[in-house]
């Protein structure tokens, strides 16, 4: 028997429900996905497209540092923010800085809005308000389905 493969680790959602991180020049590079009313359509080869050029710059995190932000820019596209360890040649670099707010949801993909309104709903009830808020999906939709869970963090930059 052929031993499955996996490309993404397993995902611990407890570091990540309902924390706070501060961030300082948090170095990733950045693309972007083409969609259709937030139906993202080439987000495998943009993502692919990412990581070799991590991967030929040697700048992987260690797997269990590794975060890959998606942020809805429009119904037409959105941008992918990939952390990396040190500068990547041909590739757009920029740093994240700022206070960010997470939680952690489960489900299907469909319940992406909804995931937006708890969050914002979260952020409200902290007394805060949200700059921005970025997706982090945890797993392919393969591994996703290969573990059983769909895991998805929401930062909130407050």
């Amino acid at each position: 028997m052929k031993k499955e493969e996996v490309c993404c680790p397993k995902f611990d959602p407890t570091p990540w429900d309902e924390k706070e991180f501060i961030w300082k020049d948090k170095l990733f590079i950045k693309d972007t996905v083409k969609s259709f009313m937030h139906i993202p359509l080439n987000v495998g080869p943009v993502m692919q497209r990412m990581w070799k050029k991590v991967q030929a710059s040697k700048s992987e995190l260690k797997p269990e540092e590794f975060i890959c932000l998606s942020e809805e820019s429009s119904p037409w596209k959105s941008t992918q923010y990939m952390a990396v360890s040190k500068e990547v040649a041909d590739a757009e670099n920029v740093k994240l800085s700022g206070t960010y707010l997470t939680k952690v949801f489960e489900g299907p993909y469909k319940d992406a809005p909804n995931w937006h309104k708890e969050m914002t709903n979260y952020i409200k009830g902290k007394g805060k308000e949200a700059k921005n808020i970025y997706f982090y999906y945890t797993t392919c939709p393969k591994c996703a389905k290969k573990y059983g869970k769909n895991y998805v963090v929401l930062l909130a930059e407050i």
